[in-house]
């Protein structure tokens, strides 16, 4: 199965750039591009992809506005472009729905394996990313969520644990040795909670522990 990608980014090396390293394997074709976050919304709704490459800052719509009204009437999944030392908004755009991000100095075979990670319904959170990243920007106020504490009383105590781990940042395979349980019953309790609290994927869990004072930065 193809897997079909947006590029969304006002740079046009940054998507030639991209555009060539996804085009080096069959798996992945890139359907279309766009430069602005309008433009991004347009196309997208036009070809319905299965990934959408965004950037973050681009005229127009911004890629957090352009994620939101992507993902509110299709089912496609989106991975955020952004560097580490000056966008303040990953938060939000995770929020928003974003199944992740990369840096744009991410490598090629860093950057496919993304795109068949999320395309595959799963969410481009390493751990390494959950401590630096959610740890840094989930203190920061964002309008947009109304926090509810009692969205977690669904869950079992297990349940609880394992999305608390997750939360700060740990694998399926050190939370099975945290808890002493095999990877693949980490996996299901994680898989459960999704579909309890009805989130898209591991993103909107680590933003749930957060919002609802599981786990704190």
């Amino acid at each position: 199965m193809t897997i079909s990608v947006l590029l969304a980014d006002d740079q046009h090396l940054v998507r030639a750039g991209f555009r060539s390293l996804l085009r080096r394997d069959k798996d992945i074709t890139v359907v279309g591009e766009a430069s602005t976050g309008d433009e991004a919304v347009r196309t997208a709704r036009q070809l319905r992809p299965d990934v959408i490459l965004m950037d973050i800052r681009m005229p127009g719509l911004d890629g957090i506005t352009a994620t939101r009204q992507i993902l509110a009437d299709l089912d496609t999944r989106v991975i955020i472009l952004t560097t580490f030392e000056t966008d303040e908004y990953v938060f939000a755009a995770l929020a928003a729905g974003a199944s992740g991000f990369l840096t744009k100095e991410i490598e090629p075979d860093g950057l496919r394996q993304a795109v068949r990670v999320v395309a595959a319904g799963d969410a481009l959170l390493s751990p390494s990313v959950t401590r630096r990243v959610v740890g840094q920007f989930a203190h920061r106020p964002v309008p947009a969520l109304t926090p509810n504490g009692k969205r977690l009383a669904v869950l079992t105590d297990r349940e609880r644990e394992v999305v608390r781990l997750v939360a700060t940042g740990l694998s399926n395979d050190e939370i099975a040795r945290e808890l002493v349980i095999s990877p693949l019953t980490a996996k299901t309790h994680i898989t459960r909670a999704i579909a309890k609290l009805g989130v898209r994927d591991r993103v909107q869990l680590v933003i749930i522990a957060f919002e609802d004072g599981l786990v704190s930065s």
